[in-house]
């Protein structure tokens, strides 16, 4: 495994090894690992589906900026081309593409408020057209970023009173 203090999420909560929380990250390394293979299955997966690599970097930037996550953002801004950069801003609504709309809606529903998610809204997004395999890579992606964003905050939480 690459240097853990390399990784996507302890850059984002900002650790260095020469922090104090650095041994107990580098204790549970194994976590570390588990979280950056799953940050690679969730944004470039093989085959991607009917999200392209880029549209699911820009869903996974705009749910970091939904979190006010910057760190996060950024690195996920990065990996997004510029025909899907539109995604990625939160006041962004799919515009008139009904497919993308219902995406949008949906990522933003379970970002804000999990709670209110429901079989309904798995519905319109197969009543927009999204198959079901397209569906579960979503909420995949989905439940990793959001995982994502509650450790790095958890962890910044954490180096702030060590």
């Amino acid at each position: 495994m690459e240097d853990i203090f390399d990784t996507v999420l302890v850059r984002a909560a900002g650790i260095s090894a020469g922090h104090p929380l650095a041994g107990v990250l580098s204790g549970r390394s194994n976590i570390i690992e588990l979280t950056e293979k799953s940050h690679a299955a969730a944004l470039k997966p093989e085959p991607s589906g009917g999200l392209t690599h880029s549209q699911r970097a820009a869903l996974a930037c705009r749910m970091a900026r939904l979190n006010q996550e910057v760190e996060l953002a950024y690195h996920y801004e990065s990996m997004v081309e510029t025909v899907d950069v539109s995604i990625a801003d939160p006041r962004f609504d799919g515009a008139d593409n009904p497919r993308l709309k219902t995406i949008i809606r949906h990522t933003d529903l379970v970002t804000r408020s999990p709670k209110d998610a429901g079989e309904d809204d798995i519905r319109a997004l197969e009543s927009a057209g999204i198959p079901v395999e397209d569906i579960v890579r979503l909420s995949e992606l989905i439940a990793f970023v959001n995982y994502q964003v509650r450790v790095a905050a958890g962890l910044r939480l954490m180096a702030a009173v060590s």
